[in-house]
């Protein structure tokens, strides 16, 4: 497993603390409240680069050494996880009792925690949801230093103000997460792609109305646009016989498809981890029914994603003219946007990103920051790296 860069965005960390324990994440958290230090938290440092360099990174917080399955009650089908654990390695423990944790690993060596914190998700979103659907609990460590938790150890829990589903997403601007509990799913004995390439992104967008209306209950519906050509790819699973029957329903829907055991290439991985060279990587959100618009929007990029969901992400080389690469951002908010959704530069090499506004128009930034104040009311968790410079 790689280790965290010694940079962030080009922000150099003042030092490095490896707690191995919630307990130690507080000492060391209750320390740099009382020094006024800023904290950044990162795990395998896969996505340490994403969002705004931060304004300050007095410490870096490594949270590899918390990486055990603390608990995995298999006849309730939940599991408790250290925020160090690599998503991979969870997956092969829960998968040894018949389960999965139904969320893909879209980068290789991923952690629980940077997953959380950046909500990552790929194909299976459209079965079981994302992070936001699977965790149920969460121990975190607060700016101050105190250690709390969040919901429980049960699917069931009373509602109220949920705010393990705050930190989801958060980019490690609330709290430090330690631990996470999430809802499994039996692992289905018998999974079926079925693939066909589609004349363009309009003939993709029938192709994928028509699936989505029929009754084969994909637990995945991809579309991958290249130069070579755009493919739709539907995943069903499930018991034998009733892949079997809505794997016949499937090639009806599209004639001249193809089926197959195993996943189709770049099933579930962002276009841009398919090259050695830096790119700007853009989700791009939207309503169904703009997947066309989307598509043409990303023009000669291209786009992979979930059409049955509308998320997708776009990979535009990061040497092009800086005009042209926000002509190309500028284009895809226009669309997204008419289409209900948005357009965010996740990842882009840093003197890229301080050319751009990452983030884009944000209706609740505002509640966004007044959240921002209660959790970290002296702004030292990762500062300035999320939108609106939370």
């Amino acid at each position: 497993m790689s280790r965290p860069t010694q940079s962030i965005s080009g922000v150099r960390p003042g030092r490095i603390e490896r707690p191995t324990s919630t307990a130690e994440v507080a000492e060391v958290m209750r320390a740099a409240a009382a020094a006024g230090e800023s904290v950044v938290p990162t795990g395998a440092g896969t996505k340490l680069g994403w969002g705004n360099p931060p304004t300050s990174a007095d410490i870096l917080l490594d949270l590899a050494a918390l990486d055990q399955v603390s608990e995995h009650a298999s006849g309730d089908l939940i599991a408790t996880v250290g925020a160090g654990t690599p998503l991979a390695r969870l997956k092969d423990h829960v998968a040894a009792a018949g389960q999965r944790l139904a969320l893909d690993e879209t980068i290789s060596g991923a952690t629980v925690g940077g997953t959380l914190a950046t909500n990552t998700s790929g194909p299976l979103r459209m079965l079981a949801g994302t992070m936001r659907d699977l965790l149920i609990g969460v121990t975190m460590v607060r700016a101050d230093g105190v250690v709390a938790k969040a919901g429980g150890k049960v699917v069931k829990n009373v509602a109220g103000y949920d705010v393990g589903k705050l930190l989801v997403g958060s980019m490690g601007t609330l709290a430090v997460v330690t631990e996470a509990t999430f809802r499994l799913h039996p692992v289905p004995q018998t999974s079926r792609w079925v693939s066909l390439d589609a004349r363009d992104a309009a003939h993709a967008a029938e192709l994928t109305q028509a699936v989505l209306h029929s009754q084969t209950v994909p637990s995945g519906l991809e579309v991958d646009v290249t130069a070579g050509g755009v493919r739709v790819d539907v995943l069903v699973e499930g018991r034998p016989e009733g892949v079997a029957g809505r794997t016949a329903v499937l090639t009806d829907l599209l004639p001249g498809s193809e089926v197959d055991e195993r996943a189709p290439a770049g099933w579930g991985r962002y276009p841009w981890e398919d090259t050695a060279d830096e790119h700007l990587g853009i989700k791009v959100t939207f309503r169904l029914s703009g997947l066309a618009d989307v598509v043409e929007a990303a023009g000669e990029h291209g786009l992979r994603g979930s059409a049955g969901v509308g998320v997708a992400y776009v990979a535009v080389p990061a040497d092009r003219d800086i005009t042209e690469i926000r002509a190309t951002l500028a284009r895809l908010r226009e669309t997204a946007g008419r289409h209900g959704g948005s357009a965010v530069v996740l990842d882009a090499p840093g003197a890229v990103k301080q050319q751009l506004d990452l983030w884009g128009p944000v209706p609740a930034v505002d509640l966004m920051r007044r959240v921002k104040d209660e959790f970290d009311p002296d702004h030292r968790l990762s500062p300035g790296r999320f939108v609106g410079g939370i």
